[in-house]
């Protein structure tokens, strides 16, 4: 083809010594190769020698294509036995998370008819794939950790254009797990905007005295994730919660538990302990209103049937009168939300509903008879629209709204 022509009239660029080779000349043959007419954000060109002897010269490009999210699509690596063109996307030379990479490599030891049912049972390939997995992550990560400015420029450009799919790594590679862990990068409520330049390195050393875990929160659009209620007492208390909302990011915090001995928590799950970053008092206050309010959450729990696994007070909330919490081992509703969208069986789990006993609304409900039921069935509503979940019924709570509004206003007027 014409392309081998060029790598041949170009004396297959990546055997000559670097020194020998221009950046221009690198980015001349990375458009050759890549079929791209930017040039790449960085390379890295080696030779490898030991049991397996073969050359590496890999791209990252500046700008993803537009298939990028398509884990199908075929790019990838170009593979050479001793600078004779064997195949195009040799796509066991770079896991699927590494899938933007581009570049050749040339190897000394395997045969010129290698075939693609070879190299899936290739020791060899294994080998130069680790080899090339290792470079590709030292490249990311000089950018990431470099005190030049340029440098960790060109990583926020990678991590807006490549992001997402490097967050894929976490659960397909668990060899460099830790690796691609530090390379990872969020929004957070430090600033609140959905620029993700918070390493979980900058997060562990932002923690407050005590503080044990890593707190975020998952939802489906970024203002979800900001605005949700489950971050209120986290707020109140200034402690930074990591903003998540990529559909890949249950798959990342199902998968990395923890980073530098912290386990990650979500903030929607579980009892919320915040072992010693809570107060005697409040800690009192708290096993106080349990018992105080133990009838009526009794009675919720009665009215809302099998639409909760229970009711409980609440520790998260300090402005919001409810909340939806998953129990610990069970699946989030953005989780049950996601699979759902992707027609798929999410495990069936009923969440649990916390109440905030300090809010006019629950405290109206302690002294409630005639609309007692709406008002319970209206703090489970509200709670599933604010964390994003859609209602069984939209009318239905229309209705109740309009009811309850029009009682309020004929008991006020009737003062």
């Amino acid at each position: 083809t014409d392309e081998d022509e060029t790598v041949n009239q170009a004396s297959a660029l990546w055997s000559r010594p670097k020194s020998e080779i221009s950046d221009e000349q690198y980015n001349e043959f990375y458009k050759h190769v890549a079929h791209d007419f930017e040039n790449p954000l960085a390379h890295i060109h080696a030779r490898v020698e030991g049991k397996q002897e073969y050359t590496q010269l890999l791209y990252i490009p500046s700008k993803a294509p537009f298939d990028l999210l398509d884990r199908g699509a075929r790019h990838g690596i170009k593979l050479y036995v001793r600078r004779v063109f064997i195949m195009d996307d040799a796509e066991q030379l770079m896991p699927l998370y590494l899938r933007f990479v581009r570049g050749v490599v040339d190897s000394n030891d395997l045969p010129l008819n290698v075939s693609r049912e070879i190299l899936q049972q290739s020791r060899d390939i294994e080998a130069i794939r680790g080899g090339c997995v290792k470079r590709i992550l030292g490249l990311l990560e000089g950018m990431a950790d470099s005190d030049d400015e340029a440098e960790k420029e060109k990583y926020k450009t990678f991590w807006q254009e490549f992001g997402r799919v490097l967050k894929e790594g976490v659960g397909e590679d668990f060899a460099n797990k830790e690796r691609i862990g530090k390379l990872l990068r969020f929004a957070s409520t430090q600033a609140d905007t959905t620029e993700e330049n918070v390493s979980l390195a900058d997060y562990v050393s932002r923690m407050k005295e005590g503080q044990e875990k890593i707190y975020y929160v998952t939802a489906e659009t970024f203002t979800a994730a900001k605005n949700s209620p489950h971050l209120e007492i986290f707020r109140k208390k200034g402690i930074e919660v990591l903003l998540l909302s990529d559909r890949v990011d249950e798959w990342v915090t199902s998968h990395l538990t923890e980073f530098d001995g912290k386990p990650l928590q979500s903030v929607a799950k579980g009892g919320l302990d915040l072992g010693k970053l809570e107060d005697s008092a409040e800690k009192e206050e708290a096993e106080k209103a349990a018992d105080e309010y133990k009838e009526l959450l009794e009675k919720v729990k009665t009215t809302l049937g099998d639409k909760v696994k229970d009711v409980r007070v609440t520790h998260r909330l300090t402005d919001s009168p409810s909340c939806l919490v998953a129990d610990e081992y069970d699946i989030g509703g953005n989780l049950q939300r996601i699979l759902k969208a992707a027609g798929q069986n999410a495990p069936a789990s009923k969440p649990i509903l916390e109440i905030n006993p300090n809010h006019p609304a629950v405290q109206r409900l302690k002294y409630e008879e005639t609309r007692f039921d709406d008002w319970a069935n209206l703090l489970l509503e509200q709670a599933t629209l604010a964390e994003g979940g859609s209602l069984d019924d939209p009318a239905g709570f229309v209705k109740r709204i309009n009811d309850l509004m029009l009682a309020l206003s004929l008991g006020s007027a009737g003062k």
